[in-house]
Parts: C-alpha cells; structure tokens; sequence
C-alpha cells in the first residue's frame, strides 16, 4: 500500500506547476491582493471613474436593519414623500449646529445600555461622510441648510388639548347674544315702516327716535314688581279731569303691563268712575256690586274668584265701583279702606285709588297711609293751579312730605282754555314742588265727561297717559 501523499506538498507543486493560472486569478481579483490571505480591500463609497470623467457614490452594505430603515428614509426624503424631515450628511469633522427639532431622549450613561442598534467604530470601514444615526434621532443640519421647522411633540399636543378642555367655555343660557346675532328692531309706521314692508324686511332702518322712546316708556310701564303698591288721584278741586286721568291711566296700564291692575272707586260724593270705564248703559245692565256690598262680605273672599263677585271689568282693567247711595256714600272709614286695600294687594301688584275732591274725607288718612306715590290734578285755569299748589302744601304741612316732593302734577286742558291763558306759566309755577308735570291736551274723548277708551283718543293724549304710568311705577323702584 503506498505511503499517503502530504497535502501541502501535492498543492505547492501542483502551484509550481502552473503558475500562469495563478496570475489569472490574481488579476480577476483586482491585481492588488494579498498574495498571502487572498482577500480583497473595502473599496470606498465615492471612487474616482476615470474614464467616464465623474464621481458616482456606491451604496454601502448594510450590516444591520437599523442602517436598512435609516436608508429607507433617505429615499424617501430624496423623492419628497416626507418633505420635512430629511436626511443630510455632514462634511468630514465640520462642526455641526445643534438639531432645530425636539433633542432625543438623553443617552444612558452605562456604555452597555446604548443602543444596539449603533455600529461601534471598529465594526466594519464605512464612507466617513456619512454619519450613522438611530431611526428615531434627526440628523444633524449643517449651518448652510435651512432650518427645519420644529413639530410639536406628543406632550405639547397632549398639554395643548388639556388646555382646550379646560378653558372657560361662553355661557349661553345666561349670554345668549354670544351665539346669535343681535337682530335690529322692526320699524313701525312711517317712513322706516313703509321700506320695511316694501322690501319684505330686507331693508331695515331700525326704530325712528319717537318709535325708541314709545319703546322706552313701554319698558318703563312693564317693569316686573316685586310687592304690591297703590297710586292716589286727588285734588281739591271737580271737573279737572281726576277721574279721567284715572281711567286713561288704569286703561294704559293694563295695556303695557303683565299683570291687570286694579282701580278703587273711594270717591265719597257718589263716583263714577266705573261708569266712564264700562258706559253708562253697560254698569247699568250688570249686577251693581260697590264697594260697600265688598266690605259686607270681606271675611268670606279668600280667592281672586271670590274677589271678582265684586268687581267690574274694563278689558284688563278690573274695578271696584264706589257706593252711589247718597246716605251711605260717605261713610267709608279710613279702617274700612285700609282693609280693603290689604285684600286688594294679594292679589294685585298696582292699584289706582280715586279719592273724589278734598283731602279731609273720613277715607282720606287710610288712603294716604297707604299710598306709594299721588296724582294732583290739576287745570289750566288760574284757580285749579292753585289748588294744586295749596294741596301740595297741605300734604308738606300735615306728615306727608314725602308723598308730596314725589308727587306727579297732571294738568289736563279739559275745557280748551282761550290763548290768553299763559300755560308755560302754569306748568312753571308747578313744576318746582313736584317729581314730574305731565300736560294732557285737549281731547273729545275726555272733555265729554262720557265713556273714556283708548281707541277713540288722540296720539297725544294716549301717548300722554303712557308716560303718566311710567312716572307711576318708576316711582315704585
């Protein structure tokens, strides 16, 4: 059996043998290899091309999946799919500016517990101008770049809703007018009125200064109340006009206000104020309870259903007519007042007393104790002037000075005085010892002495009798 046969020294001679192979695959190596190891040198990223005249960058090989997504990146911010986070290499150790965008989180200061996803330097020999980042990290920008605008991390977005859900919110149960927009008022009548309709409301000019102060006093007249009040009309002197200011008033009031108010006939020489509110021939024809049947049977009302037995009713107006017998007409105490007055204010919030003439009367100290404000009436002729000056005093001298200084003088031109009447005179002479002075014009409607209503009176005297109540209740608040 032959003797086995050296490996080493079958390959050397087999070399030996062929050394033009050898030189063959040396130069399909590259002709630079080691002659002893026979591997072959990391050729770099960007390698001179001679003979095509340029440099072209070769792709390096990717030893990890880090450096695989980190070049997927790349691609993507080469074509514009992810425009605002882009991959830019820095020059060879040139400074670099610090990262516009949000610093990663800090690196662990253990050696061992750094990502493993970095290579180590002695891993394998890349391209030096290229700087080998974490996925999540940005690269560095150089100072020559544009800088890249900062995105709001994940707890600015968190605070920023926070903040949001926390903030006070408009309240619109009790400021409606942040969510609707305010709407201009309707004109009525006129000019303005007439564009308005006109145009289907496309044109709208809004309120003309009379139509805002007609709005104005009716705001004034139906201010809610909080408790029930009374208004005395007196005067010391017949037929000036107390009983029709009392009708025209009480019939305004119930026009503009919520709440009926209630008229009380205390006049002690048979009144007829119920009769100027209905007509004679209606209180005629209706059952005639007064003010007297009222006190009779005071103790058993306990309701306004009760209450209405004894009353009259002039639209919303409700009124309790006085006593028309001549032998019982006076005999209204001031108690007998005073308890009817405490049943009427459960019941009513404004209530209107018409007094009759004089201020002596048995009734007349309850229905002062009583009121909240009067009513002087008063006329143009040099004696009713005069009148309402001496009951004005009478009222300062005798504890009700205060009733006095509030008082509201109403002249009332009721006869059509001749224009050698000085009226400017009258209303100065009164004006200073009194709240307010309201002049009525002349009108039919009242001068009559028959039926008063609102419908049949002039634009000035219904206009007159509005602000005659609201100088009423705006001295109840």
């Amino acid at each position: 059996m032959p003797d086995p046969v050296d490996n080493n020294t079958v390959n050397a001679a087999t070399e030996a043998e062929q050394p033009e192979l050898r030189r063959r695959r040396d130069r399909r190596r590259g002709g630079d290899s080691d002659a002893r190891t026979g591997t072959m040198p990391i050729t770099p990223s960007d390698v001179a091309d001679t003979t095509a005249g340029n440099r072209t960058a070769r792709p390096l090989r990717r030893n990890s999946w880090a450096e695989a997504a980190e070049a997927a990146d790349e691609r993507k911010a080469a074509t514009g799919a992810n425009p605002v986070i882009r991959q830019v290499p820095t020059a060879p150790h040139q400074p670099v500016s610090p990262p516009t965008v949000a610093a990663p989180a800090p690196a662990p200061s253990n050696p061992a517990q750094q990502d493993p996803e970095v290579p180590d330097e002695g891993t394998a020999a890349v391209d030096s101008s290229v700087v080998p980042t974490r996925r999540s990290a940005v690269p560095a920008v150089p100072e020559s770049a544009p800088a890249v605008p900062a995105l709001p991390g994940r707890a600015a977005r968190s605070a920023s809703r926070a903040a949001a859900l926390t903030a006070p919110t408009p309240d619109f149960i009790n400021s409606p007018g942040l969510f609707v927009r305010e709407q201009k008022p309707r004109p009525v009548g006129g000019l303005r009125g007439a564009i308005y309709t006109l145009t289907g409301g496309g044109v709208n000019l809004g309120p003309s200064a009379r139509q805002r102060e007609e709005d104005e006093l009716a705001r004034r007249i139906s201010r809610q109340l909080q408790g029930s009040y009374n208004t005395a009309v007196l005067s010391l002197k017949g037929g000036i006009g107390k009983t029709s200011t009392t009708v025209g008033v009480g019939l305004t009031l119930a026009e503009f206000r919520g709440d009926p108010p209630c008229a009380i006939d205390a006049n002690p020489d048979s009144g007829d104020l119920v009769e100027r509110a209905l007509g004679e021939g209606i209180y005629q024809q209706q059952s005639p309870r007064t003010i007297t049947d009222l006190l009779r049977n005071i103790e058993s009302i306990d309701s306004l259903t009760a209450l209405a037995r004894y009353m009259h009713h002039a639209g919303r107006l409700h009124l309790i007519a006085g006593e028309q017998d001549p032998e019982v007409s006076d005999s209204l105490t001031a108690e007998e007042y005073l308890r009817i007055r405490k049943l009427i204010s459960g019941y009513y919030s404004v209530a209107l007393t018409d007094c009759g003439t004089g201020v002596t009367h048995n009734a007349m100290k309850g229905i002062l104790q009583s009121a909240d404000n009067l009513i002087i009436a008063a006329g143009y002729a040099v004696s009713g002037a005069k009148r309402a000056r001496s009951t004005l005093h009478w009222l300062a001298d005798h504890g009700y000075e205060e009733l006095a200084r509030n008082a509201i003088v109403v002249i009332t031109d009721k006869d059509e005085v001749s224009s050698r009447v000085d009226k400017d005179a009258i209303e100065d002479h009164l004006a200073g010892i009194c709240r307010q002075l309201i002049a009525v014009p002349h009108d039919r409607g009242v001068a009559d002495g028959d039926l008063v209503t609102l419908d049949v009176l002039r634009p000035e005297t219904r206009r007159a009798y509005r602000e005659i109540a609201a100088a009423i209740v705006d001295g109840y608040v």
